[in-house]
């Protein structure tokens, strides 16, 4: 495997990147170091990791986009000198995007059963599909860090319109409990927000 061309020009002492200051030898190092240990470690781990993959993902091409976004995460980590198993990072991650993915899954066909269950009598565009689909998951990223009562409670209110007494007698706490929840998911979107 062949090295990139290298970013600093010696000839002229500038970089090829436009207007970029020329590349301390500490940079150039770390630079040579992120190279060598990621190459190394594409080459040691690559089959290795769409191996495991294979084994909770049936698409070939689902595998090959996970290992790859793997890899990706991995390359921008800060200190590489500090992974010291990577196989084993790479499988969390790994992992972490299998679950996001499933995730993502779900909450497509959930979408696509309500619109089903709301009786549309026509579909809505691909493009409003895909939007629609996204803009869940960037509810439920911003959701993340709220218990699963929470996070229900909050959808119940804001998507199904439900009373916070409805949401109380679907989750099996009190309506208090709901109004708590509530204001802990409107929090967590107005940090987000910010």
């Amino acid at each position: 495997m062949s090295r990139p061309p290298p970013l600093h020009d010696e000839a002229n002492g500038a970089d090829a990147a436009a207007g970029s200051p020329p590349l301390r030898p500490d940079d150039r190092e770390e630079q040579a170091f992120r190279h060598d240990f990621l190459a190394r470690e594409f080459r040691a781990s690559y089959g290795w990791l769409k191996q495991r993959l294979r084994r909770h993902v049936d698409s070939p091409a689902e595998v090959e986009d996970l290992a790859s976004s793997a890899f990706v995460e991995l390359a921008v980590v800060r200190d590489l000198r500090s992974v010291r198993e990577p196989r084993a990072l790479l499988s969390v991650i790994a992992r972490r995007l299998v679950y996001e993915g499933w995730r993502r899954r779900d909450l497509e066909q959930a979408y696509l059963a309500a619109l089903a269950a709301a009786g549309e009598p026509t579909a809505p565009s691909a493009e409003t599909l895909l939007e629609t689909v996204q803009l869940l998951g960037r509810i439920d990223r911003l959701l993340e860090g709220l218990s699963a009562k929470a996070r229900m409670a909050f959808l119940y209110s804001q998507i199904d319109g439900m009373t916070y007494a409805e949401i109380a007698a679907e989750l099996g706490v009190s309506a208090s409990m709901v109004r708590k929840y509530i204001a802990q998911a409107l929090e967590q979107c107005y940090l987000c927000a910010e």
